[in-house]
């Protein structure tokens, strides 16, 4: 019998072994889970941060948008007076004497005046009888000047709650419209705002500061 092992006329084996070191080795499927759970891992980190990113600018949306509504007419009753060109804070802004020379003018609104005479007792909003004066002054400007629209936003002082003192002012600025109104001007060419307790104009430390952070201003809004 010819043996298998026995090679002839140069022809390769009929058998070939193979051991163990050689065998071909298989998937590494531990390093393929393990890669994968990395960039799954990764994807949600970035999914992550988009998030946040979308979080922040939504915030800080948010915050514009409060600013924006602040610049908007009264209907809504939370609104709070913008910030007007011309006069960077409350203690430059000119009295409401000037508001007729304005309006006689070309300088472009809105442009903000402060009631110069007219303040609140504590925790009131009625017009006192002794500040009556300078809301008919401002009717009788309005009235020479009838394509003018302006807002009146009221003020309080820093005691009480901030909702309180919101509430508060916008009060006081109904109060003037509906003085100014008494006088006959068009309802409709008068908004009304509150400033809260927001832009004191003196320390809110003092009983005299107080009754100073407890004002109007007018706004001409267009002539």
């Amino acid at each position: 019998m010819a043996d298998p092992d026995k090679r002839t006329n140069g022809a390769p084996p009929n058998h070939l072994h193979v051991g163990p070191e050689h065998h071909k080795k298989g998937p590494n499927w531990l390093a393929w889970l393990a890669l994968l759970a990395g960039i799954l891992a990764l994807l949600f980190a970035l999914s992550r941060c988009g998030r946040d990113d979308q979080t922040t600018t939504t915030t800080t949306q948010a915050v514009v948008t409060n600013d924006t509504a602040a610049a908007a007419p009264a209907d809504n009753a939370g609104a709070v007076v913008a910030a007007t060109p011309n006069a960077g804070s409350a203690e430059a802004l000119a009295g409401t004497s000037a508001v007729g020379g304005f309006l006689a003018g070309t300088e472009p609104t809105p442009r903000t005046f402060q009631f110069e005479k007219l303040n609140f007792d504590t925790a009131k909003s009625d017009v006192r009888p002794a500040d009556a004066a300078e809301v008919n002054q401002i009717a009788a400007v309005l009235k020479q000047y009838g394509n003018a629209h302006v807002r009146i936003a009221g003020y309080a002082d820093a005691r009480g709650s901030t909702p309180a003192n919101t509430a508060l002012g916008k009060a006081r600025a109904d109060a003037v419209k509906a003085a100014l109104v008494a006088q006959g001007i068009n309802a409709s060419r008068i908004e009304t705002v509150s400033g809260g307790e927001s832009d004191p104009v003196d320390s809110n430390a003092t009983a005299s500061g107080q009754a100073e952070n407890r004002r109007t201003e007018l706004v001409v809004t267009s002539r």
